[in-house]
């Protein structure tokens, strides 16, 4: 049934030329480029015509201002018309758009990235736009509790991935009346039908078991697409709003035609494509502004008082970084997410504390890291927790993540074969390799509860995306409360001249038991704790070198690729002195047993150590 319309033929009339406007803007850039994606633009072209124009309310002057909708692009590689978007609004010129598109240098990217200030997160791996929006609107609904919403263009191909109907759970889950997923179902992928192709009702009945409402709607019928809109602003839950299009619409040559995917349009065609559309317009959108908000100053908190340990104490340093956290909660920006494990990562202690600022996103790690990323784009400090093996479910999150540039903390719980007998499925063994690669990181492994708590401290404010992880076992507390931590520092815990024992997390402490048969046997042993390991310390590696003659036994608890072994030998790689390294790390499958079991089944216990130590000295 054609919807409503309550838009007089005038404003009709407009709205089909600023869509036209945006369909030419999208063709003579990416013509101009050599490259782009066009015909997902021109799909989709009415549906932002229609939602810039009455329905987003931004001050495009003023990005920052906390009262402004977002529109995130999942379907990043429609670039070309939400550059046509900016251009339309007035943030970017013509001559930006038309000569610098896809351009070395240039701030408009095949795919959009934050380099823009409209654009709130990067773009382009389907499937992560709209996982992003959840968090923003989370913030909106719980924490800002602003009347701010948020608009995410989503493709039909991403609908095909798993992190789409993570963020819709958690969407219905968490009642998010102010998120609207609007979908170009469009049935054309990158090389041919979709998998429901234009089967509209079988998206709604699927959208809908998630919790939320589905509104089929033409995608091309400005009257519909404006009432669909209207009913998404105002309703009580999250709206999916499903729009049949048709992919190249405008352009009579190329619609509907599954050849033309990722496919800039020669000029001969682009001529004829703009011709036919009515030739270059000016439009300029007059934008719905946002309600005036109060102004609020920014968060202050006394600096948090840390837990306090008692040297030789057991601790675990998973119960720390509950500690930790609960400790810096005092601070109002500080938000929390956990997949389901806090009862294990020690999260629940804030959650205990601060249930305001506690997001439990279940088994969803996908999910669990776009929330946080969703976050801190409205200003707050994100801790996200799970096992440490199950943060690679989210490795492309992570690595999305760096190119949004996002301030996030990632905490994995329960790394390495030290868990013990519960065996290889739950140990993460990749982490430190998967995090160091990430760009601008930061990877931390404390080796007790004192200087977790003080690593924790400063990564309230650390840029970039910041990974901290912790062992499952209790073991001694090493160090005096108070000492100091500094992110890419070490600590020398033993000094010695004969062979020197590096180790991270729980291989400090087997470093140490080691070192003292060693010294039974006559070798002096040095032992450091190089607890970042990215930025790593390449200073006390150097010295450590010099003071043993090269002698270096590296003991890491995880495989040998890209963990603490590589920072350590790439940091000395250009050295010109002569260096031996005994790298111990895990190079077998392990299976289950208890903890010691492990670690000297994998080469990493204090004997293998001692052996090595020995061969070297």
């Amino acid at each position: 049934m054609e919807a409503e319309r309550t838009l007089r033929d005038e404003e009709l009339a407009g709205l089909a030329e600023l869509a036209a406007q945006l369909r030419v803007d999208a063709i003579r850039c990416s013509t101009r480029a050599g490259s782009g994606h066009p015909t997902s633009s021109l799909s989709a072209a009415d549906l932002l015509a229609v939602l810039i124009s009455r329905h987003l309310r931004y001050d495009w002057s003023f990005p920052g201002n906390r009262a402004n909708d977002h529109l995130i692009f999942s379907k990043g590689h429609a670039s070309p018309l939400l550059y046509a978007v900016f251009r339309a609004v007035g943030a970017i010129s013509e001559q930006e758009l038309l000569d610098t598109y896809r351009q070395a240098g240039s701030r408009l990217q095949g795919h959009p990235t934050p380099v823009l200030p409209w654009v709130d997160v990067a773009t382009g791996s389907l499937g992560q736009g709209l996982p992003a929006g959840v968090g923003i609107a989370l913030a909106g609904r719980y924490l800002d509790r602003l009347p701010f919403h948020v608009w995410v263009l989503c493709g039909d191909s991403e609908m095909a991935e798993g992190s789409i109907w993570e963020a819709l759970d958690k969407a219905g889950h968490y009642g998010l009346r102010n998120l609207t997923a609007i979908v170009d179902v469009n049935r054309l992928g990158q090389r041919g039908a979709t998998e429901l192709e234009w089967d509209l009702d079988t998206y709604r009945r699927r959208v809908e078991a998630f919790g939320c409402r589905g509104i089929v709607v033409d995608g091309h019928d400005l009257g519909a697409i404006d009432e669909a809109l209207g009913q998404a602003r105002a309703a009580s839950g999250p709206t999916v709003v499903l729009a049949r299009t048709v992919k190249g619409k405008g352009v009579p040559e190329i619609e509907d035609s599954p050849d033309w995917h990722g496919k800039a349009l020669p000029p001969d065609l682009a001529e004829r494509a703009v011709a036919a559309l009515g030739g270059d317009r000016r439009i300029r959108v007059r934008a719905p502004r946002p309600e005036p908000v109060p102004s609020t100053g920014a968060p202050t908190a006394p600096e948090p008082a840390l837990p306090q340990y008692a040297k030789g104490e057991k601790v675990a340093v998973r119960n720390a970084y509950g500690d930790a956290l609960r400790a810096v909660g005092g601070r109002p920006d500080v938000v929390v997410l956990d997949g389901e494990v806090s009862d294990s990562t020690r999260a629940d202690k804030f959650g205990e504390a601060y249930p305001d600022r506690f997001f439990e996103m279940f088994i969803a790690e996908q999910q669990m890291v776009a929330a946080a990323v969703g976050l801190q784009v409205r200003g707050y400090r994100p801790f996200a927790a799970t096992f440490a093996a199950f943060l690679s479910r989210a490795y492309d999150f992570i690595r999305m993540a760096a190119i949004s540039q996002a301030d996030i903390v990632l905490a994995g719980s329960h790394a390495g074969v030290e868990i013990g007998p519960d065996g290889p499925s739950q140990m993460g063994l990749e982490d430190l390799a998967a995090l160091r690669a990430v760009p601008g990181s930061t990877v931390l492994c404390p080796s007790d509860a004192v200087s977790c708590v003080a690593l924790v401290a400063q990564l309230l404010d650390r840029e970039g995306i910041s990974y901290l992880r912790s062992t499952r076992g209790a073991y001694p507390v090493l160090y005096d409360n108070g000492d100091t931590f500094p992110i890419g520092g070490s600590k020398l815990l033993r000094e010695g001249g004969d062979v020197a024992l590096i180790g991270a997390g729980v291989t400090v402490h087997t470093c140490l038991a080691a070192a003292e048969e060693l010294a039974r046997e006559g070798i002096d042993a040095r032992v450091v704790d190089l607890y970042s390991i990215k930025p790593v310390d390449r200073q006390r590696l150097l010295d450590t070198v010099r003071a043993t003659g090269g002698r270096l036994v590296v003991v890491e608890d995880h495989y040998p690729e890209g963990g603490l072994g590589s920072a350590v030998l790439e940091s000395l790689a250009d050295l010109a002195e002569p260096v031996r390294v005994a790298h111990l790390a895990v190079r077998g499958l392990p299976g289950s047993g208890t903890p010691t079991q492990q670690m000297d089944r994998a080469g990493i216990g204090v004997t293998a150590i001692v052996g090595a130590a020995r061969a070297l000295a």
